[in-house]
């Protein structure tokens, strides 16, 4: 089974270019070089992958590490702890950069 970690990863991987390598729970969006603008486009990728929906209030996430924290506790609350199984709503503000 996949965690969320690698998949995260995998979209930072293929659309932002970051090197696999750069990537560890403790890593911060900024120094990824993403900030408010591209953590969004991250986000709207998230929901889609995740099939999770994210709400219109701001949370402020710092690191890799977070953002997964937070993507977790989504999926459990969006589909009882099973990642990948509900369609994705579009349009919500969702999480942002400190």
């Amino acid at each position: 089974m996949t965690t969320t970690f690698e998949r995260l990863s995998a979209i930072l991987v293929k659309d932002y270019k970051v090197p696999a390598r750069d990537l560890a729970p403790e890593t911060t969006l900024e120094s990824l070089g993403i900030d408010s603008l591209a953590a969004a486009e991250l986000f709207f990728s998230a929901e889609d992958v995740f099939h999770i929906t994210m709400p219109p209030e701001a949370v402020p996430l710092a690191t890799l590490g977070d953002v997964v924290a937070y993507l977790d506790a989504l999926i459990a609350q969006q589909h009882g702890g099973d990642a990948g199984t509900g369609p994705a709503d579009q349009g919500a503000r969702g999480p942002e950069l400190p």
